[in-house]
């Protein structure tokens, strides 16, 4: 293990992590173009949450607002069914207070992150009620409510399934212990920005993190304060990373840059960057906006990659090349309806939640090189019906996105301002002279310049 906080090129966190980034445009001048992060976040607010989707085996998760709904997409395992409502879940007694001794806002129950154990053996969500609630999943059952400090933006379980990681909008990330349910959490490691992913390496050696300034850093997990690298390239906020199971040296990440990058994480190397927007047409519609992915999901039957984006009705389908290090893109499915999540199945397909009540689970397969449409089967029948059944869960989800949009930075160039108000200073300065001087005529400055020129004369 390298010493504490030590590692070959690391850039100090404390200096790539400014929420606010001044760049001269002069070596002497006072005038500057200057970047800076508006919007909620760590500064206030936190990042709102739309409908979700998570598989693991044949356990199929869809959640909307307060609500979870739990079933399988296997025909052996019966019609069961599990609800959970956030709302009905256990609050702390005494009254939460601000610094000011003020009440604070005790949220509304939304839940904000989830996803199940590498096993499946169990589920982990958090809520906008600043709540971690642990499932087991066989059967489903709640096993414990925790409180965490913060509002929570993402979370993991380690490899061992015996820890929940817990990133925060502050910039921190605690240790929850799954073998101990009810124990409190511990502070592992923090940033100076908001983080919007955690994840960890297949060995559990890894604790690697992304933020809002661009960052991507990778720490050793035994000891969080040693640094093993950051990954840097981005130009946005870094929305989402994933570290490929089967290739576990590498990490894809996704951005507001609209990218996706491939790195080899440990010496924090880029090995290939694709834009998303490769895939698309000029013509489509929301070609001319920015938009940033919402999730990262991976077949590694078959070395595929599914993006989905924030609010967009498409998924794009990008293969990962792991010998020639590079990410290929294949294909554009394109939807009627918004996109919410997308997630595979192994050995089944690639399932995608969208804001249609008829239809709100579509499963796609691979034919031929291209994914296609499944026909409809009794198991998609039923796992729709189950959803439509309670589609009021997510009602509310429509129209809203994962907050990305507040997280661009905002460029002010004050030198373009400087430039029209000098201009407009000598303009006026140019006609205050033009009115202070005498007109032309008999007393005028012609007249006054012949009498002179006499003077001269007479002198002489």
């Amino acid at each position: 293990m390298p010493a504490a906080g030590s590692h070959a090129g690391a850039i100090p966190d404390d200096v790539t992590s400014r929420r606010l980034r001044l760049t001269s445009l002069s070596s002497a001048g006072r005038k500057r173009r200057w970047t800076a992060h508006v919007g909620g976040g760590a500064l206030g607010g936190h990042m709102a949450s739309s409908a979700g989707l998570a598989l693991c085996g044949h356990a199929l998760v869809v959640r909307g607002g307060s609500r979870l709904l739990a079933t399988s997409t296997s025909s052996s395992d019966g019609d069961s069914l599990f609800i959970y409502d956030c709302s009905a879940a256990e609050k702390k007694s005494q009254e939460n207070k601000g610094e000011d001794g003020q009440p604070v806002d005790q949220g509304s129950d939304t839940i904000l992150a989830s996803t199940f154990s590498k096993s499946g053996s169990y589920f982990v969500l958090t809520d906008d009620s600043k709540r971690l609630i642990l499932f087991r999943t066989n059967p489903w059952q709640c096993l414990s409510v925790r409180t965490v400090v913060r509002r929570c933006t993402a979370l993991t379980f380690t490899a061992s399934e015996e820890k929940i990681l817990v990133a925060d909008k502050s910039g921190d990330v605690y240790s929850f212990s799954v073998l101990e349910p009810h124990g409190g959490g511990r502070l592992e490691l923090g940033h100076l920005s908001m983080l919007l992913d955690v994840a960890v390496s297949p060995d559990d050696r890894f604790v690697l993190t992304a933020d809002r300034d661009e960052k991507i850093r990778v720490s050793w997990a035994a000891a969080p304060h040693s640094i093993e690298s950051f990954c840097l390239g981005h130009t946005e906020f870094v929305s989402r990373i994933f570290v490929v199971p089967n290739h576990p040296e590498l990490l894809l990440s996704s951005s507001g840059d609209c990218t996706l990058r491939l790195w080899e994480y440990r010496s924090g190397r880029e090995l290939h960057c694709c834009p998303v927007t490769s895939l698309q047409e000029p013509t489509e519609p929301w070609s001319d906006k920015r938009f940033a992915v919402s999730r990262i999901t991976y077949w590694s039957q078959e070395d595929c990659v599914a993006l989905s984006c924030d609010g967009l009705p498409v998924v794009y389908i990008f293969q990962l090349d792991a010998a020639q290090r590079q990410l290929v893109p294949r294909q554009l499915l394109t939807f009627q309806h918004r996109v919410w999540d997308a997630a595979f199945e192994e050995g089944h397909g690639l399932w995608v939640l969208q804001d249609c009540r008829e239809d709100p689970l579509v499963l796609y397969r691979p034919v031929g090189g291209q994914w296609q449409s499944a026909p409809e089967s009794a198991e998609l029948r039923r796992v729709c019906a189950h959803v439509r059944v309670n589609w009021a869960m997510l009602e509310g989800c429509a129209g809203v996105d994962s907050g990305f949009s507040s997280l661009y930075k905002a460029t002010c160039d004050n030198m373009t301002t400087y430039l029209k108000k000098k201009e407009e200073r000598l303009q006026q300065q140019l006609e205050k002279k033009r009115r202070q001087a005498p007109p032309p005529g008999p007393n005028g400055p012609t007249k006054k310049m012949r009498a002179g020129e006499l003077a001269q004369g007479c002198s002489s």
